[in-house]
């Protein structure tokens, strides 16, 4: 009997296939060997983690149909293996795959916080809100015990900057300590994405996500808190997940969501490819007419990058999902406008040896923290942070947090 040829996933992964970075010269390609499913199963594939020496940690963008100039990412990778995710390809520049690699070989930037506090005190540093997790989770499983993002938004809320956060991820609760009176003066706001409220669905696509009821109720807990949380009902699949635009909208607005947004599906590069995989192998019955509505949004191709269409698409398809999605924002009244975060409160605080004002008061120092700080024992030296290996579904080791 004939094998068939569709790729098998690897358990709690969310791609199929795990090709080499198109920058190599020598690429790899995998072939069937005769093994089937009745033979032994490999071991699973293990998560490694390991530190991004980065020197800056702000990234500046000037894309029009964004709505932030500023953004921080604290990992690159995400354990949580979305299939659609349109940061996998940048993992190709690291000469990895934007397949399973970008789910299992991940980066933390360990100094974060430090290079974030001396970016802020730079004396020509001029405050505009900072985005949290544009690329890639902020709050993906290796967080609950690296804590980097957790230092980060610790960071803003000492220099008093406005920040907005977006996640899938429950573990967002544990710092309702700092987002809670961040936002009571108007220096947070928190996104959450909840694709599907089908488990089944979302096991498959996003495998090492929260459940969507685990997200409906992070909403819950983070509006009863007073931090205003946007639902953001991404990525808009038609052919799959669209059926749900309303009753996702519903689900948030009834646990407290003040607002409500969208994205259609993007696939760039990789994506489009990994993506029709796993169409292949967990969606067969509604793989071709999921890509055939697909390109029906994107001009007949898999994607496209104009600007102010990539996000939401054109042609009939397209505006009906904009249609349905913004008569149910304003039947549930998440389409109100989002307040803005107040800048006027951004100041570089005093530190222990600053001179004092002559009438009162300290200045502040505008240099910021050194990079490293030493601990006892260094001779002043900088920390050199470990490298974490884990095992698929209990990430790194539960280890200090570096920095």
């Amino acid at each position: 009997m004939p094998v068939s040829p569709i790729p098998t996933q690897t358990k709690g992964r969310g791609a199929r296939s795990n090709a080499a970075s198109r920058f190599l010269s020598r690429q790899k390609e995998a072939f069937d060997d005769g093994w089937t499913s009745d033979d032994q199963t490999p071991k699973p594939l293990r998560t490694v983690v390991e530190p991004d020496m980065a020197r800056s940690i702000i990234t500046r963008n000037n894309s029009p149909d964004i709505a932030f100039d500023q953004s921080i990412n604290p990992y690159r990778g995400c354990e949580h293996g979305c299939v659609y995710c349109y940061a996998r390809p940048a993992h190709a520049y690291l000469g990895l795959s934007p397949g399973l690699d970008f789910e299992s070989r991940l980066f933390f930037k360990p100094f974060a916080h430090e290079l974030l506090a001396r970016e802020l005190s730079k004396k020509r540093y001029s405050p505009q809100v900072i985005h949290i997790g544009g690329d890639t989770d902020p709050y993906q499983p290796i967080e609950k015990s690296l804590r980097i993002t957790r230092q980060v938004i610790e960071t803003l809320y000492r220099f008093r900057h406005p920040f907005t956060l977006i996640t899938k991820s429950a573990l967002i609760l544990r710092d309702l300590d700092v987002l809670a009176p961040a936002a009571a003066e108007g220096l947070a706001r928190v996104a959450i994405s909840v694709t599907t409220l089908d488990r089944k669905l979302a096991r498959s696509m996003e495998p090492r996500a929260a459940t969507p009821g685990r997200r409906i109720e992070a909403i819950r807990a983070l509006s009863a808190a007073g931090v205003p949380t946007v639902v953001m009902f991404a990525p808009v699949i038609p052919g799959l997940n669209d059926h749900e635009l309303e009753g996702v909208l519903e689900a948030a607005a009834e646990a407290g969501a003040s607002s409500a947004g969208y994205v259609l599906v993007r696939l760039p590069r990789e994506i489009s490819g990994l993506f029709q995989q796993w169409l292949a192998t967990d969606q067969p019955l509604r793989a071709s007419k999921v890509m055939s509505l697909i390109r029906q949004t994107r001009g007949g191709a898999d994607y496209t990058a104009d600007w102010g269409l990539r996000q939401t698409g054109e042609g009939p398809v397209a505006e009906l999902v904009a249609a349905r999605f913004k008569a149910a924002s304003r039947r549930l009244g998440l389409d109100q406008p989002r307040p803005d975060l107040t800048l006027d409160l951004f100041a570089v605080p005093a530190r222990c040896g600053d001179q004092m004002e002559l009438f009162g008061g300290e200045t502040s120092r505008r240099e910021g923290p050194s990079f490293a700080a030493a601990s006892p024992g260094t001779s002043g030296k900088k920390r050199r942070p470990a490298r974490h290996v884990a095992t698929t579904g209990t990430g790194p080791p539960a280890t200090p947090a570096p920095g």
